[in-house]
């Protein structure tokens, strides 16, 4: 693994990142936006936050007017705001984690069919083998056809050598 002062072979030579910023793959904000969203699908995300915004509401209501940072008399416009920002990047990043998400699943179904289609074709050729060898089975001789073939053999030799006996 690299160190932080070591040249990186996806940087240009003689040039080091400020700041500590490296570039990284272009994957690098669809990962954020899945971890981003996988902790905002948390029950202790909701636990979280609903916390803090009784705490908020809670101060912002009892504690004295010259305390206070967000007023209730002004409708807690500050908390309102929060919130708000919160939800105008939450909706965008958690669009992007489904469409990364979906671009996956693509991947995967195609996979899975052309695993479906090789399964397939490997099972209709072991079939094709069965049959074949029923048929190749049907075809050999058996014990009984060749003690059959030996007997008769045997019988015909047997015949032969009578004449053969008689005329010494």
């Amino acid at each position: 693994m690299a160190r932080r002062n070591e040249p990186r072979l996806d940087s240009p030579k003689g040039i080091r990142p400020a700041f500590g910023f490296r570039p990284s793959g272009r994957d690098r904000m669809g990962r954020f936006s899945e971890s981003f969203a996988r902790a905002m699908g948390t029950s202790w995300f909701l636990i979280g936050m609903t916390v803090i915004v009784v705490v908020w509401l809670t101060y912002n209501t009892l504690a004295p007017e010259e305390y206070q940072f967000d007023p209730r008399t002004q409708n807690f416009t500050l908390l309102t705001l929060i919130l708000s920002l919160q939800a105008s990047y939450a909706a965008p990043l958690i669009l992007l984690a489904q469409n990364r998400q979906d671009d996956r699943d693509r991947v995967q179904i195609e996979q899975d069919r052309q695993r479906a289609e090789r399964n397939l074709a490997d099972t209709e050729y072991l079939a094709r083998e069965v049959v074949a060898l029923r048929l190749a089975v049907k075809e050999m001789a058996t014990k009984d056809f060749i003690r059959a073939e030996l007997r008769a053999l045997l019988e015909e030799l047997d015949k032969e050598k009578e004449p053969d006996e008689v005329a010494r």
